[in-house]
């Protein structure tokens, strides 16, 4: 038990030193990318769940819930390091101010967010495309939400 606890602090700390030594730009950057990927995985399961069902793919989906959950789970949060409110990655960055000083609304987000990532991942396993869709929908609305408040429009 012990020996679990020293290895859980050196990951914490290391990781945490890791986000600290990051350049502003590159934090920019890994959460675009992260984000864009989600994005590219989240249009794949749209494809098969709305725009044409009759393409339903069960292994695929099961790949793109599992990316959608994978990123959800990753710790994107420390990429989001202080003054990457402002600045170009592969783009300009649209945060707005408001996610640096709104932790408890962040917090909301973040954790509704991880909440429907990890059950589509779960749904996705099961291969019914209804309950699917269902609940692609609500990793959507959080999605949704945190654009709301904490991205601005291009």
């Amino acid at each position: 038990m012990k020996s679990k606890l020293v290895v859980a602090l050196l990951t914490v700390t290391v990781a945490g030193s890791a986000a600290a030594q990051l350049k502003t730009e590159d934090a920019i950057k890994f959460r675009q990318s992260g984000y864009a990927f989600m994005a590219w995985n989240m249009g794949k399961l749209k494809g098969m769940l709305v725009d044409n069902p009759t393409s339903f793919n069960k292994e695929q989906a099961v790949a793109a819930a599992n990316v959608i959950a994978a990123t959800a789970n990753s710790g994107m949060g420390a990429l989001y390091v202080p003054g990457s409110d402002k600045g170009k990655g592969w783009k300009e960055t649209r945060v707005k101010p408001e996610l640096f000083t709104d932790k408890e609304g962040v917090g909301k987000v973040a954790m509704a967010f991880n909440k429907e990532a990890n059950e589509l991942a779960r749904v996705a396993a099961t291969g019914d495309a209804a309950a699917l869709k269902a609940q692609f929908g609500k990793v959507g609305e959080t999605c949704k939400g945190c654009h709301d408040k904490f991205r601005q429009e291009d």
